[in-house]
C-alpha cells in the first residue's frame, strides 16, 4: 500500500470525527438563544394560556383551578378538565375588546406609516453623508435612549398641554390666535409613538441604505433612466428588507403600548395596553386578562409570519 493510500484511509477515518464535533459546536452555538427563549417567551406564555382557562375566584392566586404536583398526574387531569373557555368566549361577545384590537392596529399603523415617512429621509441622508459624519449621525439618533422612556413622554406632557411650549410657539409666530387642545388626544398618540419609536425604524434603514452602491443609481442615469424612477426602481427596492424590519420593530410594541395613550391619549384613546392593565390591576381579573394577551401576541404573529415569508423569497 503507498503513502497516498495511507492518507486517503485516515483522511476517511478521521471526517466522520470532523463532521460530528462540526454539529456539536453548531449546537453548542444555537443552544443558548433556544434556552433564552424557552425560559423567557414560551414558559411565560404557557403559564399565560393556562391561565386563560381558568375562572376569576376571590383567592390567593385570583383564578381557579390551580395545578397541585403533591397529588400527581390524576390530580393534574382532575384540573384540565376544569378548564373552561367562557373568557375567549366573553372576549367574542363583548365589542369593548373588539374596539380596543381594532383601534389598536389603526393607531399601531398609522403611526409605523408616518414613522416610515419621516424615517426613510433621515436614513438616506445619514447614509449619504460623509464617512467621517455617520458615527456621530448615529449617536444623535440613539441618544434618546440615555434617558427614561417615561420621562421622554413626561416630556410631551409639557409640550402638548394648552399653556406648553408648542401653543406658545405657535401663538407667538401668530399661526393660532388661541391654544390649541392637543394632549388628551388621538393625534397626542401619535406625536408620542412616532417620537419613541422613530429610532427603530431609522437604524434598520441606515443599516439597508449604507450598504448600497451609489454607482447603481449613476448607471441608471447613464442608460436614461430618470431620478425619480432610478430611486424607486433602486435605492427603494433594494433598501425593502430594512422597511419591513423597521416597521416590524415600530408596529408589534406600538400596538400593545400602555404608557404612550395613558399620559398623552387619556381617556378618549381606546387601546388594548390599557385594557390589560385595567383587567389585570383594576378589575383583578386575571384569566380575561390573559385571555386579552393571548390573543394578542397571535395578532403580532401575523406580521411576524409575513415578514419572514417576505425574507425568504427576498434572499431566495
Amino acid at each position: 500500500m503507498s503513502v497516498g493510500d495511507l492518507q486517503a484511509l485516515e483522511g476517511e477515518e478521521a471526517s466522520p470525527r470532523v463532521g460530528m464535533a462540526d454539529r456539536l459546536r453548531s449546537i453548542a452555538v444555537a443552544l443558548p438563544p433556544y434556552i433564552w427563549l424557552l425560559a423567557f417567551f414560551l414558559a411565560p406564555f404557557i403559564i399565560v394560556l393556562r391561565m386563560s382557562f381558568s375562572e376569576s375566584v376571590i383567592a390567593q392566586p385570583p383564578y381557579s383551578p390551580t395545578f397541585d404536583i403533591s397529588q400527581g398526574l390524576s390530580g393534574l387531569w382532575e384540573s384540565v378538565k376544569e378548564f373552561s373557555t367562557f373568557n375567549y368566549t366573553f372576549l367574542a361577545e363583548d365589542s369593548l375588546y373588539w374596539r380596543a384590537y381594532l383601534s389598536s392596529v389603526r393607531i399601531a399603523a398609522i403611526s409605523t406609516v408616518i414613522t416610515l415617512l419621516i424615517g426613510f429621509p433621515m436614513a438616506y441622508a445619514m447614509a449619504r453623508a460623509p464617512l467621517r459624519w455617520r458615527p456621530l449621525l448615529l449617536a444623535l439618533v440613539i441618544l434618546p435612549f440615555w434617558t427614561s422612556f417615561l420621562i421622554r413622554v413626561y416630556a410631551w406632557i409639557g409640550i402638548l398641554k394648552r399653556d406648553g411650549l408648542l401653543n406658545q410657539l405657535l401663538m407667538s409666530l401668530g399661526v393660532i390666535t388661541e391654544p390649541l387642545t392637543i394632549l388628551n388626544t388621538e393625534p397626542a398618540v401619535f406625536i408620542g409613538i412616532v417620537y419613541a419609536y422613530l429610532p427603530f425604524m431609522v437604524l434598520p434603514l441606515y443599516a439597508s441604505l449604507e450598504r448600497q452602491d451609489p454607482a447603481l443609481l449613476e448607471a441608471a442615469s447613464d442608460l436614461g433612466s430618470p431620478p425619480w424612477l432610478a430611486f424607486w426602481q433602486i435605492t427603494v427596492r433594494l433598501a425593502v428588507p430594512g422597511i419591513l424590519a423597521g416597521c416590524l420593530l415600530v408596529f408589534i410594541p406600538a400596538v400593545g403600548e400602555f404608557v404612550i395613550p395613558n399620559l398623552l391619549g387619556g381617556s378618549s384613546t381606546l387601546m388594548i395596553g390599557q385594557t390589560l392593565w385595567d383587567e389585570f390591576f383594576s378589575n383583578r381579573d386575571w384569566p380575561l386578562a390573559s385571555a386579552v394577551a393571548v390573543i394578542l401576541v397571535l395578532v403580532l404573529v401575523v406580521p411576524i409570519t409575513i415578514f419572514q415569508r417576505a425574507q425568504s423569497r427576498t434572499t431566495g
